[in-house]
């Protein structure tokens, strides 16, 4: 069963909860937190990516830099540089938007969107927040001579590929699929597992894939997300952190040292995803700042004005 994890407070009164469930491991890999029920499989949604992207590694792409292979990992807010990378990626092998199998969407950035409507366009798949993967995905079919159309059905050598890397890295066994909602299959995990991954990314050897992911999440915190996301927002706040978040209410992360932790929000809310990511933070010890504080107690407003607080509950955690 989960458990009630964060509350929404108005004047005083606690007018919504939020239940869920989460895990934070120790450096050893060992729950030192379980809240709610950590071993059945969620379906993991854009935490996935890490995973998707170490697979590309270890089947011979090779990014320019780590921009490229943090705009493989992201799920970006369709803000120009975010644009400009995947077209670059698209460039680079060949391929033009038309090669990708993600579906048309706009820009999640207010800006960006308002730009793109202005200019009277409308929904494109390079805008999609999962275009970056899809790129490089295409590029990696074509380094190894795979088809580059149908590269989401899950028997696709790519889509193989993934199922293999990602049992490799959480050790859950076989079992259905489900499809995310850029169109791939999506594996389901649990959240101890899921945290497990992290820790392996954040503490493998520097010339390991699943460290050349981490280290470019950590150095492009905004290329996988976009202006004042969560995981932008997070990172900037916490040095050495690597973290990604999933729709739906997923998140995970882990610290240099491997201590790592996955949560999974039951009803997806997006507004009660930094309260619980930095009291799960100020849980493993994290130097607590101005700027954690800030980010853990986000304002309730009526009338324009601060009349509450989105919040964990106290004792909880």
């Amino acid at each position: 069963m989960s458990v009630e994890l964060v509350e929404v407070v108005r004047s005083g009164f606690r007018e919504c909860v939020h239940r869920g469930s989460a895990v934070i491991l120790d450096p050893d890999g060992e729950p030192t937190l379980t809240l709610g029920e950590v071993h059945l499989p969620i379906f993991p949604r854009s935490t996935n990516k890490p995973m998707q992207a170490i697979t590309l590694l270890r089947h011979g792409f090779e990014p320019v830099d780590d921009a490229e292979l943090a705009i493989a990992t992201a799920s970006h807010y369709g803000e120009p540089d975010h644009v400009a990378l995947v077209r670059r990626l698209l460039d680079r092998f060949g391929f033009d938007e038309k090669s990708l199998e993600c579906p048309p969407d706009l820009p999640v950035d207010d800006k960006a969107r308002a730009a793109v409507l202005s200019g009277s366009q409308g929904s494109r798949r390079i805008y999609m927040n999962c275009s970056g993967k899809h790129a490089a995905m295409l590029a990696t079919c074509a380094i190894n001579g795979w088809p580059t159309e149908g590269y989401l059905d899950e028997g696709h050598p790519l889509q193989q590929a993934v199922i293999a890397t990602v049992a490799d890295l959480t050790g859950e066994p076989e079992t259905d699929l489900g499809i995310d909602g850029c169109g791939l299959p999506i594996i389901p995990v649990s959240l101890v597992n899921l945290a497990r991954v992290f820790a392996t990314m954040a503490t493998a050897a520097p010339d390991a894939p699943e460290r050349r992911v981490a280290d470019a999440i950590r150095a492009h915190p905004r290329v996988i997300s976009g202006t004042n996301a969560p995981d932008l927002l997070t990172m900037q706040a916490t040095p050495g952190l690597v973290c990604k978040i999933g729709a739906d209410g997923v998140h995970a992360g882990a610290l240099p040292d491997g201590t790592a932790f996955a949560y999974k929000i039951d009803d997806g809310s997006d507004r009660a995803r930094m309260p619980l990511t930095l009291a799960i933070l100020h849980r493993i010890g994290i130097d607590w700042t101005d700027a954690h504080a800030e980010l853990a107690a986000p304002p309730v407003l009526g009338g324009g004005a601060r009349v509450g607080v989105i919040r964990a509950i106290p004792g909880v955690l």
